[in-house]
């Protein structure tokens, strides 16, 4: 019991909840919460839809319940009790499935993870290849470890645990996609992009007989829906996360730090800085305004070019060049369209005004963004062979 009082002690001080959504788990949900209550008063149940006699079990203990009639998913379920959380004042909430199959013997290593290494997302870590253990949440498990590797560079052993801690203030007031399995994976995913931590503490588990067990996952439809998001995920990661990243780390450096690092000292061949600044410069005069940096950099990263050098390039698209770059290429569209006739001042130059006659701008941007690249790149080429051989 000394134990347990700590834990109690460790539980306020901290300002945890423990949260366990259910659905529909009347049977099995009893013994975990009394379990849980050995170490905790502050328990939160969600249920979220259950048709089943849950409402009754939970009527028989001194618990928090949040309940809605119509069955939301387990993602949803999170988002609400992250919210609630929130307006009552808690500082982490800690996730728990209702199927008995996570220990709450297992807690104290959340919380001392927490007092350690400060505020995170901390997974419990099942031992995936112990006997009992389901082919299909071991499949799904290396899964989804893998898409997250890819999208945020963290190795994580089990990112579908259910046993988890959330902090929950960086957490309770953004707005997300998903709302049923797949959220687990969403929320560590965005957490890790706004760098906040992701770690991972290793816990016990227990999955019962094949016929007594209660399990909601759907195969197919869960995995596609886990697919679907990792597919957007990544579409995020190489056309916003990276190039964000990329200029965050370009701002805190002073621009001759950057030069000598990034152009001087750089590892990259004369040809291929002069092709990124080439490409940077072409994206920038592109008719794909408020994307150029973006695409140009993940085709930079496609093409395995300097990304950096192909962001500053870009930047010739800055606003007090915009005017410039639109009259230019409208100019030019002109002469390819045999219409250079059609006349426009520079001082009246708009994205308005070009509306009427988008082919001939959209044909001169692309033109005059090739010619611009191709001197440009010819110019650094000239610049590094001078700048690097003085070196």
């Amino acid at each position: 019991m000394k134990n347990k009082d700590i834990i109690r002690e460790k539980m306020v001080q901290l300002n945890c909840c423990i949260v366990v959504p259910t659905y529909n788990n009347a049977t099995v949900i009893g013994p975990v919460l009394e379990k849980l209550l050995e170490y905790t008063n502050n328990v939160m149940v969600v249920n979220d839809g259950s048709t089943d006699s849950t409402l009754s079990v939970l009527s028989n203990y001194n618990i928090s319940i949040v309940s809605y009639t119509e069955n939301r998913g387990k993602g949803f379920a999170i988002r609400t009790a992250l919210k609630e959380a929130d307006n009552i004042g808690y500082d982490y909430i800690i996730t728990i499935d209702s199927d008995g199959q996570h220990n709450p013997d297992d807690l104290p290593l959340f919380l001392e993870d927490i007092e350690k290494s400060g505020e995170a997302i901390i997974l419990g870590a099942r031992n995936m290849s112990q006997e009992g253990v389901p082919a299909k949440s071991s499949f799904g498990n290396k899964f989804s470890s893998f898409w997250f590797r890819l999208e945020t560079g963290i190795k994580a052993p089990d990112t579908q645990t259910g046993f988890r801690c959330y902090p929950v203030k960086p957490l309770a007031g953004r707005r997300y996609f998903t709302r049923k399995y797949e959220f687990e994976i969403e929320i560590i995913v965005r957490a890790a992009w706004s760098s906040i931590d992701v770690r991972s503490v290793p816990i016990s588990v227990y999955y019962a007989p094949e016929e007594e067990r209660i399990s909601h996952f759907r195969p197919f439809k869960d995995f596609t829906r886990i697919s679907i998001l990792n597919t957007f995920l990544v579409l995020i990661l190489l056309f916003y996360i990276k190039p964000r990243d990329l200029y965050r780390t370009i701002k805190k450096k002073s621009f001759k730090r950057f030069f000598k690092e990034n152009v001087i000292h750089s590892s990259d061949s004369n040809g291929k800085m002069a092709l990124s600044v080439a490409l940077g410069v072409f994206m920038g005069i592109a008719p794909i305004w408020g994307w150029q940096m973006i695409v140009a950099v993940s085709v930079a990263h496609f093409f395995k070019l300097n990304k950096a050098i192909t962001l500053i390039a870009s930047n010739i698209s800055l606003p007090p060049m915009i005017p410039v770059l639109l009259y230019m290429s409208y100019r030019t569209g002109g002469i390819v369209t045999g219409n250079s006739s059609n006349f426009i001042s520079l001082s009246n130059i708009s994205f308005t005004t070009v509306k009427n006659d988008l082919l001939q701008y959209v044909l001169g941007a692309l033109t005059f963004g090739a010619a611009m690249a191709i001197v440009s790149g010819i110019l650094t080429f000239i610049l590094l062979l001078i700048f690097r051989k003085k070196k």
